[in-house]
């Protein structure tokens, strides 16, 4: 049995292929993977825990089902990441802070991580991530930094940089992240790789530490379409448990891959969704609008309220959810993150209700905005990743603070619980990715507009630095 297969670096669905057919066995591709975490990881510092016994015991059942003849699943021996949010058994759930790593061991695997290994695929590890997951940076003052592959003074953007980092340098095709105001979307967008958030309540969070209650999604990043939606394929499926996830039928998004546009109605986003940006993020937005075809724009309304309320109800939220801890153990928080939980534990209740009510009126707007199209692109970040040390980014001529600005054009569509994926766009010096934003419950048309982008050469994800497979070392 060969541990090499020559080519490109190895996606998760070739990984798979390869294991299923004898290739390579899951034990190898894990021995890899663990080597070339411990060989790069330190240049990134994407991952904070490493769970390299239980993958290698993993992958061994794999390997003896496969000579067994048992089918293996769909993502047979592919090895992924989680942001350290996650419950991994036998593990605390750190959540980015000091404060839990006192905690008690996690007696279980959040949901979608036990999904994800029953399909096949192999846990190494957890990344870093912003302290309580309230950040755009992916900076952490007690775990360091991560930093981006494709420079290492340079920001991943948050608050899942450490599994964005970790798909985008090669170290696993997979990692799971999750997303309140865009911190899926904004990593993918810096770091150069496939990123989603689901429609809110389409996959079960149960068993992640929680940020935001009413805006928490959870999703996966992968450097291509067809590793997205394997993974998100995985993933799906009603939790009764969780009370955030709606009872709905599985709706597989891999037979949408070769599809094409399907007579999908596009549109390109204009107004405060362009309005701010570089001109590297305008120039990916015409790249993709112009091999597409598309000439229809529209205006996302009242873009600007929608972040304005969404903060609130964050602040708020977070606030309250961290109101003891910040009572008994303030010293331990990131001071950063601590000052805010403190003002957001004292936003008006008048505040919050009047964001709750926006936020109904809002999703009806942008309903009535779906009855005319069915995607719409529109920019994931204004800017490519900004240096370590860089405290602001010009925006409309003005000085924004970095972590105010990167999630200018997420932050609205996750306070209404849309799904997109952001598409790194190919042919910048630094990765800069557009968001593709579709009607609820509808991933699979948002995945297969990815798809197309993908395989007309605009969108691609090219692990940084590196052209060997995952499993060579």
């Amino acid at each position: 049995m060969t541990t090499e297969v020559p080519g490109a670096p190895a996606t998760a669905a070739d990984i798979a292929a390869a294991v299923a057919s004898h290739k390579v066995s899951a034990a190898a591709v894990v021995k890899a993977a663990l080597g070339r975490i411990g060989m790069r990881n330190p240049a990134f510092n994407a991952f904070v825990t490493m769970t390299a016994e239980r993958a290698l015991a993993r992958a061994w059942e794999i390997d003896n089902e496969i000579a067994r003849g048992v089918t293996p699943g769909p993502l047979a021996g592919v090895p992924f990441a989680v942001k350290n949010l996650y419950d991994v058994a036998g593990l605390p759930t750190l959540a980015g802070s000091r404060i839990n790593a006192s905690a008690r061991p996690a007696s279980a695997d959040a949901v979608v991580v036990r999904r994800l290994e029953e399909a096949g695929a192999i846990l190494v590890g957890t990344t870093g991530m912003g302290e309580y997951a309230y950040d755009f940076t992916g900076k952490n003052s007690h775990y360091g930094p991560t930093r981006n592959p494709h420079d290492t003074e340079r920001l991943t953007g948050g608050s899942s940089g450490g599994s964005a980092a970790a798909v985008a340098g090669g170290l696993v095709p997979l990692a799971l992240g999750s997303d309140t105001n865009g911190s899926i979307r904004v990593p993918a967008s810096l770091c150069g790789v496939f990123g989603l958030k689901p429609t809110f309540g389409r996959l079960p969070r149960r068993g992640t530490f929680p940020f935001v209650a009413s805006l928490d999604h959870v999703g996966p990043f992968a450097r291509t379409a067809r590793d997205l939606a394997l993974t998100y394929d995985a993933m799906q499926g009603f939790d009764a448990d969780d009370p955030a996830c709606v009872d709905r039928a599985v709706e597989p998004a891999t037979p949408s891959l070769n599809r094409g546009l399907g007579g999908l109605r596009l549109a390109v986003a204009s107004g405060d969704f362009v309005a701010g940006g570089t001109a590297e993020s305008g120039e990916a937005l015409a790249r993709a609008a112009a091999v597409l075809g598309i000439t229809l724009r529209v205006e996302i309304p009242e873009a600007a309220r929608a972040r304005a309320a969404a903060s609130v109800i964050t602040a708020a939220e977070g606030g309250a959810l961290h109101f003891e801890r910040l009572r008994a153990r303030a010293a331990e928080f990131d001071p950063n993150t601590r000052d805010r939980f403190f003002a957001g534990a004292l936003t008006p209740a008048a505040w919050v209700n009047r964001a709750q009510r926006f936020r109904q009126r809002y999703r009806r707007q942008i309903a009535k905005l779906f009855e005319s199209v069915d995607i719409i692109l529109a920019p994931t970040t204004p800017v490519s990743a900004p240096r370590l040390d860089q405290a602001s980014v010009l925006s409309a001529g003005i000085d924004v603070p970095v972590g105010r600005v990167l999630g200018l054009y997420a932050q609205p569509l996750s306070f209404i619980g849309l799904p997109v994926a952001s598409v790194p766009i190919a042919g910048f010096d630094m990765p800069i990715g557009i968001q593709v934003i579709g009607r609820p419950w509808e991933e699979a048309s948002v995945i297969a507009v990815a798809a197309e982008l993908e395989r007309r050469g605009v969108a691609a994800a090219p692990v940084a630095g590196s052209g060997t497979t995952f499993w060579s070392q």
